[in-house]
């Protein structure tokens, strides 16, 4: 994307020998991160003419099959004490940075939908509502990464929208965040993917979201407990991190309640934005 247009980069890089065909963006992120000619092949492909309108043009996720998708959980305050207020409990609200970051868990690729897709809100719950994150796009294969060199790893950004279902399942019963966050629909990424070179510090961008022409959000990164810089660490202390990999990074206070009907917009400073169609399962 290079202002309204959009170029077709995948033909140049197999051209070049840097892709093959039938690629998928796990490839081409692998390349771009880790090669620089297939980079400088990209941005050379976006002077040289041949695009085609963004509004003549169906966005899609920027990624639908992901090695892994780790999402961070309660990373802001004042969304711990709003879990609280509206479910009657909270996410466990841990003394130390290490301890808090052992909440993340994985949401299913199976659930990814993109920009102006549409949220289904499963006949089974009455209670769903939406999170609106940052979420950084890992370029290079990374295992114990130090805090320091951590965004050195990352290919770029993008938004993502954790949507969850808050009520029990029969008899007090409360599923877990792998069920309530993985059903079909419940994970929104777009509208594209931002490299990492034009967003100089991911904890200094503001996050805004309208539902239904009203705002249900706002917040800045700053306000995370643990940065990306922080995940980054401890999840590559733990275990591999490859390109392709997302790290939703917990959203803010402000998730609202999903109707039947309603459209969401959401904006991260320096990404874009994107929206979403809400409808009742049929």
């Amino acid at each position: 994307m290079v202002g309204d247009q959009v170029y077709d980069i995948g033909d140049t890089l197999i051209k070049a020998g840097l892709a093959r065909r039938g690629y998928t963006m796990l490839e081409v992120i692998d390349a771009l991160a880790n090669n620089p000619a297939a980079l400088q092949i990209a941005r050379d492909a976006s002077q040289r003419g041949g695009s085609v309108a963004l509004g003549s043009v169906k966005l899609l996720a920027p990624i639908t099959n992901p090695g892994s998708l780790w999402a961070a959980a309660a990373n802001y305050r004042a969304h711990q004490a709003e879990m609280i207020t509206r479910v009657g409990s909270a996410d466990r609200v841990t003394r130390s940075k290490d301890e808090l970051m052992a909440e993340f868990f994985l949401k299913t690729t199976s659930s990814i939908i993109g920009p102006n897709d549409t949220i289904v809100l499963p006949k089974i719950s009455k209670l769903v509502d939406f999170e609106c994150e940052l979420c950084a796009v890992i370029g290079k294969r990374a295992r114990k990464v130090s805090e320091a060199q951590a965004l050195d790893y990352v290919f770029g950004y993008t938004i993502c929208w954790d949507i969850s279902q808050r009520d029990p399942w029969g008899k007090g019963m409360q599923n877990t965040r792998n069920i309530r966050k993985g059903f079909d629909t419940f994970t929104a990424l777009g509208p594209w993917i931002v490299t990492r070179d034009e967003i100089d510090e991911p904890q200094n961008l503001s996050i805004k979201v309208l539902q239904n022409g009203k705002e249900a959000m706002t917040a800045h990164t700053s306000d995370m407990i643990c940065g990306l810089r922080d995940h980054i660490r401890f999840l590559t202390s733990c275990l591999t991190l490859r390109p392709g990999d997302l790290i939703t990074t917990g959203t803010p206070a402000g998730v609202s309640k999903l109707d039947d009907g309603d459209r969401l917009h959401g904006t991260i400073e320096k990404i874009g934005s994107m929206e979403l169609n809400v409808a009742a399962e049929k």
